[in-house]
């Protein structure tokens, strides 16, 4: 009567890694992943209307959580989006602090500095939604890097 056993360098089927996710014949990602990347990018806006702004990076930050280890595209362009977003969040919060400590004299620097970025938040936003819709990774300018 023969046994076979698993050697030293088989893994018992339940500690096998899951497989690889499906990826087009183009090498691009699939159609759910560049979907999914692109729900990152835009539920900022979507966070943006329902915080007052405050929470813009609270959408991207549950697509990536939730996405991540079953879609790397979508891990890949989760973090871009985090990442900006909360540069932007950084950005407000410093314009805010800059108003109250000038006494509402420095909102002469800070609105349109202000405004500037939300328009640029909002074009950079949409830019990269597009390119993820089409399976192309994206990069914001002038990002902090926080979440690698």
């Amino acid at each position: 009567m023969s046994t076979q056993s698993n050697g030293p360098d088989m893994l018992p089927p339940s500690d096998l890694p899951p497989p690889p996710p499906p990826v087009s014949p183009t090498g691009l990602p699939n159609q759910e992943e560049r979907q999914w990347a692109m729900f990152a990018h835009l539920s900022a806006l979507l966070g943006a209307l329902l915080t007052g702004g405050i929470g813009v990076f609270i959408g991207p930050l549950v697509i990536w959580l939730i996405k991540r280890e079953t879609m790397p595209f979508v891990d890949d362009q989760g973090k871009e989006a985090l990442n900006f977003n909360i540069t932007i969040a950084i950005v407000g919060v410093a314009l805010i602090i800059l108003t109250v400590v000038t006494l509402g004299i420095g909102v002469l620097l800070t609105l349109p500095v202000g405004l500037a970025v939300t328009v640029a938040w909002l074009v950079l936003t949409v830019i990269a939604a597009i390119k993820s819709s089409e399976g192309v990774s994206y990069r914001y300018p002038l990002t902090l890097r926080l979440i690698n």
